[in-house]
């Protein structure tokens, strides 16, 4: 069975480690265990945006809500810091920002994310890891990827965004069904090159900003080639590379926190795969102790984890 507790809570333990230390440049830091403070001047295992919108799906799923029942609880988490560690919402992205703001508006929900170029941060990679519970083994390529596309739009509609999305979400996938890391960024090749050429606009972002993920020697880069912002495409690189150089969660999350830069993001995706791939049982003890407010997300991760 796949390790959804390892998975949420190594999100939630990848953005803790990273939200003090966000922003900073490489080699200005180096982090080794949960800290407090710096960028955002939160205490020690303070949770952000990542985690609360993450939380917010898992819970939507729960309760087997759609994706106005989802728009709602961002609404919440916005405006009354529902879900957030401290009742209130910090660091949160410019694209979502807005799109909730549409939603209040009236905008219907799949039409809520912007399409521009500026649209391709990394605010719907971060949230969108507990779809997979939604998305057995056996679901066709075409409906899994309509789905994760509808969870993406919401906040991020261009398509790179949307490719980025369906290449996480694969990956996370494969791995639940038990194939390794490397197998898994495999088989999500194949199932890209191959369904992908149904749809031009998608496949021509797929084979012009994330071809490179899939070729072995993208491993072998050293960590200088290795860009850590909140573009997209940058963060999934990071990401990846960061799985695929390391062979524990420990390694894996404290190589992408110690990326500098998008840290809490980059952290906490890393720590949602590294999570799912070793388990519950390979995320720190003490990192999982550290985490602030645990009555706000424990009851949702023990339902997810159980229904």
């Amino acid at each position: 069975m796949a390790d959804y507790k390892g998975m949420l809570y190594g999100a939630m333990v990848g953005d803790a480690l990273g939200v003090p230390v966000e922003f900073e440049n490489r080699g200005s830091f180096n982090v080794e265990s949960m800290i407090g403070y710096g960028t955002c001047n939160q205490p020690p295992g303070t949770w952000s945006d990542d985690s609360s919108l993450t939380l917010c799906l898992a819970e939507n799923i729960n309760a087997h809500g759609n994706l106005d029942s989802l728009m709602q609880k961002f609404v919440r988490y916005l405006n009354d810091g529902y879900l957030t560690p401290f009742g209130a919402a910090f660091g949160v992205g410019n694209s979502t920002t807005q799109s909730i703001r549409r939603y209040e508006e009236g905008t219907p929900a799949e039409q809520c994310g912007g399409t521009s170029e500026y649209n391709n941060g990394n605010g719907a990679l971060m949230r969108i890891a507990p779809l997979i519970k939604c998305l057995p083994e056996e679901m066709a390529f075409k409906q899994v990827a309509d789905i994760v596309i509808a969870y993406t739009r919401i906040t991020h509609g261009h398509p790179r965004a949307l490719v980025a999305s369906i290449i996480y979400v694969e990956i996370l996938r494969n791995i639940a069904a038990g194939h390794s890391f490397k197998m898994s960024v495999e088989n999500t090749e194949k199932e890209l090159s191959i369904n992908l050429k149904q749809d031009a606009i998608l496949f021509d972002e797929y084979k012009n900003f994330f071809e490179k993920i899939f070729q072995p020697e993208f491993y072998q880069l050293p960590q200088s080639y290795i860009r850590s912002s909140g573009y997209v495409v940058d963060t999934l690189e990071a990401v990846l590379w960061c799985i695929g150089n390391s062979d524990n969660f420990k390694d894996a999350v404290l190589k992408a926190v110690n990326l500098g830069d998008d840290t809490d993001t980059v952290g906490s995706i890393t720590g949602s795969i590294a999570g799912l791939l070793y388990g519950v049982q390979a995320v720190p003890d003490t990192w999982i102790e550290n985490l602030v407010s645990k009555e706000k997300f424990e009851p949702i991760i023990s339902k997810f984890i159980i229904t």
